[in-house]
């Protein structure tokens, strides 16, 4: 029974309320009010609802389901829940993981549910293995298992594939050392937890990179790519991970054996509409003709570890050719197919390239006085060199739509010119060739204005380009030219070749890669090459690679400047300042050598430590799936030096220490007496 106001008045004598009506309707002739008996009523029914609502709650803080916040933790505390670490965009929440202590340890000690458990605090794809299963015994007579052999055969492709890999179900003898220490495996009590770090990020209906008339690349920007697996779901938690379930490299072999498994229009890869393809080694021929071996005659030829398609001669060559398939890295940033909608600029008029208009300068000619949205709704190549010009006070921004990754391929510099409080916004364009430039004045000599350039969600691409099309091959050079004076530009998940700006504007850079493609090379510098200054730099959560110059650095946080040292007194220094006395670096890797404004937490502390503490990455190449990050045999002062506990760089916010501590902490809950787990890193 709800007690509200009416239901309460009701239950009087039905005299007492005529009464009451009679008196609050004689307040004012004509209209009707309630009496002063209702109107306490009134009073008394909000309190007793506070009440009913506070009896409600308290029944449902029985249930984890349907708690207060405040609750989780006291019900957590009664099953024997052990707290995690919590950070931002994190894959679980304290409340899942109390619901799930009980049915969880109705499997206490299986793999199943060690598994589960690595997945969910982790976030990360994971794989356990039982070593006391793959030691090679001696057998008892009355209890054969003939699948645990002692002797390795040879002829088995699919356990050969798999050596060194955590599928790897060859048996080895016994290895004593502790695999807590990730020192040895294969004893009784080990359990070996395998994560992967990186993960799949698909690319749809793109254009193939063309070589020539019966060759192809999947990446469009020509680069040989290792294809990635699109990891298929686990509906239980009985089951254990397989190859298909995790985001690792598509071997040829695997494909060759699995084609089905891994090729078709809601597989791993595709190829438009060639149902029935073959998988072979396309690398170079070694007679330097630049040919490659192994070229089909009658199917369609897929080499999944380099990235690369031949068309049989037998058959016509392709008018065009689109790809679906899958890449590896760590975090989204760069654009690609991921959600990056919470970046976009609104409450602007938005143009569509190419449904409305045939070009991004189609649509430009249409926005330059009004300002809106240029939204291109595929993964087509726009071979064209836009010139931006922006009304004052207007914004434009050029954008991917979202899970669109279009390629801006540049002939010449694409130049951005605005008046006074002018906006331009790049989002989720891969570009190649040219350079983003801003320059002082327009042709007619008037004087470039621009407020702010915003880049988001892009790559600028480091190192050279490619011919595409009827552009031509085109050599290293700096990505953005910033010549105008005055102008703020901000970098965010992005990544960036060299950056050369006057050092009267202002840059900031986040969650970002500046690839000089060396560590000798100038990543940031003014207009006049090594000699000078860049502009005032902001820089936060970014990895560096190559020499920054720059006139203040007014702040530097969870930076990684990796850059060599200074070989003589004439040898530019690795990273410098060119004021002191402003700015400030914290929880940063600075390279021995530098002249840079007061620090705080930076690392290596002291010279006799430069040797141990530096950066050591699995990849500096751009393209390929482990590009800038950090290897497992980095000190732990970078590892876990940021502000948070994270890593230095560009990865700082994946939190992959806290992840790990969250692991180790959950384990001892699941695993049965004895056993001990080893956490090993698969990519």
């Amino acid at each position: 029974m709800s007690f509200t106001k009416e239901t309460i008045f009701k239950l009087l004598p039905l005299f007492n309320q005529v009464r009451d009506q009679e008196s609050g309707n004689s307040l004012v002739p004509g209209q009707e009010f309630d009496g002063p008996l209702k109107a306490l009523l009134g009073l008394i029914a909000e309190q007793i609802a506070v009440l009913e609502e506070n009896f409600d709650q308290l029944y449902d803080d029985q249930f984890i389901e349907t708690c207060a916040e405040w609750v989780v933790p006291y019900i957590g505390g009664l099953v024997g829940t052990r707290g995690l670490i919590t950070f931002p965009g994190a894959s679980f929440s304290e409340r899942a993981q109390v619901a799930n202590t009980i049915s969880y340890r109705r499997r206490k000690g299986t793999a199943a549910v060690l598994e589960q458990l690595a997945r969910d605090v982790t976030g990360w794809t994971a794989n356990v293995v039982e070593y006391f299963q793959l030691l090679a015994t001696t057998q008892y007579l009355n209890h054969l298992r003939p699948t645990n052999l002692s002797v390795s055969a040879l002829r088995n492709w699919e356990k050969m594939e798999y050596v060194n890999t955590p599928f790897d179900k060859l048996t080895r003898t016994l290895d004593v050392r502790n695999i807590e220490s990730r020192r040895g495996k294969y004893n009784i009590p080990n359990v070996g937890i395998f994560l992967w770090r990186l993960d799949s990020y698909s690319i749809t209906s793109a254009p193939a990179y063309k070589v020539d008339d019966r060759r192809y690349k999947f990446d469009a920007l020509g680069k040989d790519t290792q294809l990635y697996n699109h990891p298929v779901p686990e509906d239980e938690i009985t089951h254990l991970s397989t190859p298909v379930n995790v985001p690792m490299p598509i071997s040829r072999t695997v494909m060759y054996n699995y084609t089905d498994d891994y090729y078709g229009v809601d597989r791993s890869v595709f190829i438009d509409d060639k149902e029935f393809v073959s998988i072979c080694n396309l690398s170079d021929a070694t007679d330097g003709s630049g040919d490659w071996v192994n070229m089909p005659q009658s199917k369609v030829a897929v080499d999944p570890v380099l990235g690369r398609i031949a068309f049989p001669a037998l058959q016509p060559p392709p008018q065009k050719v689109s790809v679906n398939y899958y890449y590896g890295f760590s975090d989204k940033i760069g654009g690609g197919e991921y959600a990056r909608s919470d970046s976009f600029m609104s409450e602007l008029a938005v143009v569509q390239v190419p449904n409305q208009h045939p070009t991004i300068q189609a649509a430009l000619n249409v926005l330059e006085q009004t300002g809106g949205i240029i939204e291109i709704t595929d993964n087509a190549y726009y071979i064209e060199t836009p010139s931006v010009k922006i009304a004052d006070g207007k914004k434009i921004e050029i954008r991917a739509q979202d899970k669109q990754r279009p390629v801006l391929v540049l002939d010449d510099d694409l130049e951005i010119f605005g008046g006074e409080n002018a906006v331009l916004s790049l989002n989720g364009l891969l570009v190649s060739g040219g350079c983003l430039r801003l320059p002082e004045t327009d042709g007619s000599g008037k004087v470039n204005q621009l407020d702010s350039l915003q880049v988001t969600h892009c790559t600028l691409l480091p190192g050279p380009s490619a011919q595409i099309g009827t552009v031509a091959t085109q050599s290293q050079q700096p990505r953005l030219i910033v010549e105008m004076a005055d102008v703020t530009v901000k970098i965010n998940k992005s990544i960036t070749g060299a950056i050369r700006a006057s050092d009267s504007s202002t840059v900031y850079i986040s969650n970002s890669i500046v690839d000089a493609l060396s560590d000798n090379a100038v990543a940031y510098c003014g207009l006049n090459g090594l000699d000078s200054y860049g502009a005032v730099l902001q820089v936060e959560n970014t990895t560096v690679i190559g020499k920054v110059a720059t006139r203040i650095m007014q702040l530097a946080s969870n930076v990684i400047f990796y850059a060599a040292s200074a070989k003589d007194a004439n040898d530019i220094l690795p990273v410098t300042a060119q004021r002191l006395q402003e700015g400030c670096v914290r929880y940063s890797y600075i390279p021995p050598g530098s002249r840079l404004p007061r620090r705080f937490n930076c690392q290596p502390a002291d010279d006799t430590d430069a040797t141990r503490i530096r950066p050591m990455f699995n990849s500096l190449k751009y393209g390929d799936a482990a590009y800038c990050q950090l290897s497992r045999l980095c000190a732990v002062e970078i590892t876990e030096g940021a502000d948070n506990e994270a890593e230095m760089g560009v990865f700082r916010d994946l939190y992959q220490p806290q992840r790990l501590t969250n692991l180790r902490t959950r384990l001892n809950e699941y695993l049965r007496f004895s056993l001990q787990a080893g956490i090993f890193l698969a990519s």
